[in-house]
């Protein structure tokens, strides 16, 4: 039995397709966006289209940006014998917060993951090389995530890399500030060893 009328029905089912949204969440969503004012809806409609129109990637490293190069890679302060590859924008942006990192970054769009079809050609990993070879880079450091997929990545990135004598590091990753050793897997608690650093 149909609860609300086509239109509605229609928003929820649209807002529930974005991913973390669940029914309830997209059903909240519909009814705030029909008790905003029209303007405010308007504008979050023209938000949305321009951002899907103009958002594109930059030019140089990959992320997403609504200019020909990013705000970073255009930046001559910042360190462009440096590179960070991370797998997202998203990642991108956890390390711009802590502020410390000086260099550049490489946006893979992905990580490489054979179970769901995910090759190396369908990340921009030839961009990536392509950028190495143009470019007087002196380290890339590999921040891809430490499940298996981004672990894979890193790994493959490290091969292909290291013959053309760029220095190849990986982030250290270890145990969570508060985590019981007994609740984390091998996997982190062997990285955490192999990145123990002297007191």
């Amino acid at each position: 039995m149909e609860y609300y009328s086509k239109e509605i029905s229609s928003l929820i089912e649209e807002l529930g397709r974005l991913p973390g949204i669940g029914a309830k969440t997209a059903q909240r969503l519909a009814f705030h966006i029909l008790h905003m004012p029209k303007d405010d809806v308007e504008r979050l409609s023209h938000t949305l289209t321009q951002a899907r129109q103009n958002v594109h990637y930059c030019k140089e490293c990959f992320t997403l940006t609504d200019q020909d190069i990013c705000p970073i890679c255009a930046n001559a302060k910042r360190d462009h014998k440096q590179i960070m590859v991370v797998e997202d924008t998203r990642d991108l942006a956890a390390y711009e917060k802590t502020g410390k990192y000086e260099g550049v970054y490489h946006v893979l769009h992905g990580a490489i993951s054979p179970m769901q079809g995910i090759g190396p050609d369908d990340i921009k990993l030839k961009e990536l090389m392509a950028r190495i070879a143009k470019e007087d880079i002196e380290e890339l450091i590999i921040a891809t995530n430490s499940s298996l997929e981004g672990e894979t990545t890193a790994m493959y990135i490290s091969r292909l890399v290291k013959p053309t004598g760029v220095k190849v590091s990986r982030i250290a990753s270890g145990v969570p500030v508060g985590g019981d050793l007994e609740n984390i897997d091998e996997v982190t608690l062997l990285r955490a060893l192999e990145g123990r650093t002297e007191l």
